[in-house]
This record gives C-alpha cells, sequence and structure tokens, in this order.
C-alpha cells in the first residue's frame, strides 16, 4: 500500500527517469562492448563504470516509485543511440546527459512543490553522479575532437 500520495505529473516523471536510466545503462554498455581502437580503448572502462551506475540509478528510482505508488516500474528504455564512431558515442552521450541534468532539475521541483523531500533528496543525488557523467564525457570528446 503506498505511504505518500503523489500526483500523476510527478508519477509520469518517475516512470521517464526510469525509461532514460534504463536507455543510457544499455547504450553505455554496447559502447564498452563495441569500442574499437586506441582511443576507443581508453574510454571503454568509463562506459562500462558509467552504465553500471545508470542502472543502480534505475533501480533507485524504481524503489521509489514502486513503495510511493505500489506501481510496476516500466521495463522500457527510452530509444537507444549506441552510435558508430567514438565522437558519435560520445556526443550522444554528452547530450544525454544534459537532458538527465535538465530534467531531473524538473523533478526536483516538481518532487518539493508536492512535499516529497525524500525523491527530492534521493534526485539531487542522481544530479550530482550525471553531472559527474556529463563531465566525464565532455572531457573524452574534448580530447577525441582535439587529436
Amino acid at each position: 500500500m503506498a505511504v505518500q500520495k503523489i500526483s500523476d505529473s510527478l508519477k509520469k516523471m518517475l516512470q521517464d527517469a526510469i525509461g532514460r536510466e534504463l536507455q543510457v545503462s544499455i547504450q553505455y554498455m554496447w559502447q564498452h562492448v563495441m569500442w574499437r581502437g586506441v582511443k576507443g580503448y581508453a574510454v571503454k572502462d568509463a562506459f562500462e563504470e558509467i552504465a553500471i551506475v545508470e542502472m543502480k540509478h534505475a533501480e533507485k528510482i524504481a524503489e521509489r516509485l514502486f513503495y510511493l505508488t505500489d506501481e510496476m516500474p516500466t521495463t522500457k528504455p527510452d530509444p537507444i543511440n549506441v552510435g558508430v564512431s567514438l565522437r558519435e558515442m560520445l556526443e550522444q552521450d554528452v547530450k544525454d546527459e544534459e537532458n538527465a541534468i535538465h530534467f531531473y532539475k524538473e523533478i526536483i521541483k516538481r518532487a518539493e512543490s508536492e512535499g516529497d523531500t525524500t525523491t527530492a533528496f534521493m534526485f539531487r543525488e542522481i544530479l550530482e553522479e550525471e553531472e559527474e557523467h556529463h563531465d566525464t564525457f565532455s572531457t573524452l570528446l574534448e580530447k577525441e575532437e582535439s587529436v
């Protein structure tokens, strides 16, 4: 039984966040698998490590959604775009992290407006990690462009 009532809007945002986290966890893991060449070797571990963190985000958000609503978390990832070249991969990853940063700030505002401090706190922690991921991918992309 749900402990706290949340709006349909916040529920949808949590489901969308899960779909996004599933998407990038798969996307980054496949990028890890598909790396090529010396430059690819340098980022292979970053793809894998970040993919695992993203899956943990999906789990954490799903647990929160289920706790609040008793609803089944989505099993459908957002569209996955692995890319072919290292540059394509990194450009897509930077964009996906930017979108997550913007979206998670919206979730924090919504949760706070509904008095859901726990969800807001959880997304602040996730947001911090997403900003680190953005920094990692942006830095790797800069290195790719300078070579």
